[in-house]
């Protein structure tokens, strides 16, 4: 998914090669689903013969400010992205078009050729992108609900702390809202996350000044290096957990140490147990999960709680055989994608002493059914004797 790098790297591929240049011609798609709200017969008319001016960006958004309004916007979704032909911009998962393909794409919603024969797409195979023409893309959502850019509007180490401890969220839920800061996305979590040695699934209130400055500074320094590389993931520092995040649990490798695989914030998140612990309370606001269940999910998720004494390990092996009961709380756990620690030695203990229990009352009804049918027998047999009499 395109986040502020990708985004930001097409915008200086259009800052670079399109601005001071006259729109001659522009195919729109007859695609409702991403050309929002304006026909393309009359979004054809309003950029035809219009000088682009200039690229802009907030988060993940851009749009090209034309010599009058109103202006192309682009919300990236998914898999939206820029092609400039002839021009080498970042090519990013997902959005790949090969280069044998016709052109424009069959999947282009928005092209346009420059009076000097230059040639751009926005192309979107997978259509969660939005294409929008607004007289001031700032003043209307979703632009104007963004929070300060990750990149170009950094708040102030000491407002960003401030802010950080006033929420009980999980601080990558917290990354993740656009309101709060805008244009980190998924990897760009993971990856700051794991630089400041911060869990993700940790409260932003509990972060102490040291934590929420290394995270301050770890923002920064991933942001930029990728933007300074225009977004070609092969340049990143071998150091960076992106490049180990899509593989396998069990061949998801940093430096040597293992990556795991939890949800926070509503998405798959990659992080390194051994040096990104949780501590504190877990008591934090999670969207769609009570408090307990947060709790047991971060409790699974920190493998530094192993059993310590004989009596758990023993549970867990006689709570073997009641597992198929456990089963049926897997539903409410089925957002977790790859967290296979989701039992815990407490709750095969728990199972093993419901097994006990089965096991003790069944021999306590045998025996009470043992004990009726002697009394029903001795007091038959002291009715026939009285008939004989």
């Amino acid at each position: 998914m395109p986040e502020l790098p990708e985004v930001e790297a097409a915008r200086r591929a259009v800052e670079e090669n399109c601005v001071g240049k006259k729109i001659t011609k522009c195919i729109v798609a007859d695609d409702s689903k991403v050309i929002d709200a304006v026909s393309r017969s009359d979004f054809e008319a309003s950029v035809l013969g219009k000088l682009i001016v200039a690229a802009h960006r907030k988060g993940k958004n851009m749009w090209l400010q034309l010599d009058s309004p109103p202006f192309p916007s682009f919300q990236f979704g998914m898999a939206g992205a820029i092609y400039i032909k002839g021009v080498a911009v970042t090519k990013y998962k997902r959005s790949a078009v090969k280069d044998e393909e016709e052109w424009p794409s069959k999947y282009s919603k928005f092209f346009i050729e420059l009076d000097d024969g230059l040639e751009l797409s926005f192309i979107d195979k997978r259509r969660f992108a939005k294409v929008r023409l607004l007289e001031d893309p700032t003043s209307v959502p979703p632009i104007s609900e963004l929070g300060p850019d990750a990149l170009f509007e950094q708040m102030t180490l000491e407002k960003f702390t401030e802010s950080l401890h006033k929420r009980k969220t999980e601080i990558k839920a917290l990354l993740l809202d656009q309101s709060y800061i805008s244009g980190i996305g998924n990897w760009v979590a993971d990856e700051v996350l794991y630089q400041a040695r911060i869990h993700p699934r940790q409260a932003a209130s509990s972060l102490s000044d040291v934590s929420c400055s290394t995270l301050y500074k770890c923002i920064k320094e991933v942001i930029e290096k990728a933007v300074e590389v225009g977004a070609d993931s092969s340049q990143y520092p071998n150091s960076w957990i992106f490049h180990s995040r899509e593989k396998k649990p069990d061949k998801a490798f940093v430096d040597g140490k293992k990556i795991d695989f939890i949800t926070a914030g509503g998405r798959t998140t990659a992080y390194v147990p051994e040096l990104q612990k949780l501590s504190g309370s877990v008591d934090v606001k999670e969207t769609g999960k009570t408090k307990r269940q947060a709790s047991k999910k971060a409790s699974a998720a920190d493998d530094t709680e192993k059993p310590t004494d004989g009596k758990e390990k023993k549970g867990a092996k006689a709570g073997a055989k009641g597992r198929k009961p456990a089963k049926k709380k897997k539903p409410e756990e089925s957002d977790e994608d790859n967290d296979s620690d989701a039992g815990t030695d407490g709750d095969t203990d728990q199972v093993a002493k419901k097994n006990s229990g089965n096991v003790t009352n069944s021999k306590q009804v045998g025996e009470e059914k043992l004990s009726k049918k002697r009394v029903q027998s001795n007091q038959t047999g002291r009715s026939s004797k009285r008939k004989a009499k």
